[in-house]
């Protein structure tokens, strides 16, 4: 009976009574090291200037797809912009290191496939396992690492949840969060946080901001009309220019302890006047008027007691 071979990474199978002198060394060469290789061999294949270039399948002897590990060099972008590394259509897994250079990394691209399956553009740089399904070959993604999205990783085991990073390191940072988030003991940010909708609670302990740094909050500019709306919800500081006689409305979202600022500023014409609702209580109950000037600037200094009761006192005629 004739020897055959492995369906995948092609092993001698020696027939019944077959080699009976050679029996012990083609198993030592022809399967054991064999083995050896799809474990555990680190080939290097070189890329130049073909447009394909296709990765040695020999049956029971040695060659390049059976290694487990293949370092790809040499550059690409020269004759052509994508190269093809052609492995057998057979299932098995490879981790590729890919050191080629190109001219230009924008198109420039070594594409692992097999003869006639979907191929895998591998990024240039990269250390990474492929896997060949026996027909196309395929990356393994963040999913399979359990790790989700960008938007969505967890990554840290530390006792903290969250290993302290710096920008160099940013990349082990979620680059956007959802949900609510815990950070436990002592975190140093380097570099701008924002956000977009929520807010940061402070349970315990200080929030310090050093030397050559600050805290500010930017100044909203509110829409004249007849009765002046403002939204504590879009900042704590307000400018608005008046345009006739008005009467400043209750806010809305008022949240108890928000403070800050609200500039009434006079137009051009200015003898404008100010009414207000009975939100806004004033010292010994007296109701301020507005400095009357063209362009006369005033500041009102506010402090929710309640949603529904802010504490306020005007402070007239800002110029010199």
């Amino acid at each position: 009976m004739a020897s055959s071979y492995t369906s995948r990474i092609r092993l001698t199978k020696q027939g019944d009574g077959e080699n009976p002198n050679t029996w012990g060394t083609i198993l030592n060469n022809q399967v054991i090291d064999l083995v050896d290789d799809a474990v555990a061999s680190y080939t290097t294949i070189s890329i130049g200037s073909a447009a394909t270039v296709t990765l040695t399948e020999n049956e029971g002897a040695a060659d390049q797809s059976r290694s487990a590990f293949l370092e790809l060099k040499g550059s690409v972008g020269g004759a052509n912009n994508t190269i093809s590394l052609v492995i057998p259509a057979k299932s098995k897994s490879y981790v590729i290191n890919n050191k080629v250079s190109a001219n230009t990394t924008a198109s420039d691209i070594v594409k692992m496939k097999t003869a006639s399956g979907q191929g895998y553009d591998i990024p240039l740089g990269s250390v990474g396992l492929v896997i060949c399904d026996g027909t196309s070959v395929h990356s393994i993604n963040a999913k399979g690492f359990n790790l989700g999205t960008a938007a969505s990783a967890d990554i840290g085991v530390c006792a903290t949840n969250i290993p302290d990073t710096s920008l160099a390191d940013i990349r082990y940072l979620r680059t956007s969060v959802t949900v609510n988030t815990t950070l436990m003991g002592t975190k140093t940010f380097l570099g701008a946080l924002t956000f977009t909708s929520g807010g940061i609670t402070l349970n315990h302990g200080s929030f310090v901001v050093s030397t050559s740094a600050r805290i500010y909050n930017p100044i909203v500019t509110v829409t004249d009309a007849a009765c002046i709306s403002v939204n504590f919800a879009k900042g704590n500081n307000f400018l608005v220019t008046l345009a006739g006689n008005r009467t400043l409305k209750a806010p809305t979202n008022c949240t108890v302890g928000q403070g800050g600022n609200i500039y009434f500023i006079q137009d051009s014409t200015g003898s404008r006047t100010l009414s207000y609702n009975t939100a806004w209580q004033f010292v010994s109950a007296t109701v301020p008027t507005l400095s009357t000037g063209a362009s006369d600037v005033d500041i009102m200094v506010y402090s929710a007691r309640s949603a529904t009761t802010i504490d306020a006192v005007v402070l007239k005629d800002f110029d010199r």
